[in-house]
């Protein structure tokens, strides 16, 4: 997640002045509060509309369904898509397309409403959002370059995936209950230095265009990604199960 908004062809020669900085800070939380609550939204509908949930539930096995699983999987490839295609694809698809991602990540996580209670869910996302905002503004305010913290805390985020995949095969307890604490602490430190980052492409721009929509788009995406996974692992030790 570190390099999705990684400024691509940008090399200004003076200081953009701190209105238009501020604008393009405003614009990616516009999107990501926007994709948020999309993503909720979507969600909600999938959890509570029975002809919706059986498009990703086999009611025969009560497994996924195919369209389950591309449903769940596809969120990762829209990811690399938007990504790797930053250069190819305008600011309009990229917008097109963040916004089909937060729709199919509201379909996917529709599955919490069957695992956890409807209060312990509104618990969690207001103690998310609490973390969320107080990081965000620490790495907004502070002098201290994060830079190195950043790293770090993308090593640990490596470590987590293959944590996880390795848990995939030895469903260990313990192991699942420090992965999700370790996944607390990454994301909690990489929403502050996404946001410093962030801060830091805003200050770096010589003017508004096609190359700064863009990076608005992907800096939202960024910031969505960490408040939804921090959102998820805090879950595992709030959420109150069904």
């Amino acid at each position: 997640m570190e390099n999705l908004n990684r400024p691509i062809g940008l090399a200004p020669d003076r200081q953009m002045p701190a209105t238009l900085a501020r604008t393009y800070l405003s614009g990616v939380f516009m999107w990501m509060f926007i994709a948020m609550g999309i993503t909720a939204l979507t969600a909600y509908l999938f959890a509570t509309t029975p002809e919706l949930l059986r498009l990703l539930i086999n009611p025969e096995t009560g497994g996924m369904s195919l369209t389950g699983w591309i449903v769940m999987l596809s969120p990762l490839g829209i990811v690399l898509w938007m990504s790797m295609g930053y250069q190819k694809l305008s600011a309009s698809s990229m917008l097109l397309i963040f916004i089909l991602f937060s729709i199919l990540m509201g379909a996917s996580l529709s599955f919490i409403f069957l695992a956890y209670t409807g209060a312990s869910i509104a618990k969690t996302f207001v103690i998310t959002a609490a973390m969320f905002g107080f990081m965000a503004f620490l790495g907004y305010t502070t002098k201290t370059d994060l830079t190195k913290f950043g790293s770090i805390m993308f090593m640990g985020l490596i470590g987590i995936i293959i944590a996880s995949l390795v848990n995939m095969f030895m469903r260990s307890g313990t192991l699942d209950y420090v992965i999700s604490f370790i996944g607390v602490l990454v994301f909690t430190g990489l929403t502050a230095y996404d946001v410093q980052k962030l801060k830091r492409i805003g200050a770096q721009m010589t003017a508004e265009g096609e190359n700064t929509r863009k990076m608005t788009i992907m800096g939202s995406l960024t910031l969505y990604l960490d408040f939804i996974n921090l959102f998820l692992f805090l879950l595992r030790f709030l959420g109150n199960r069904r």
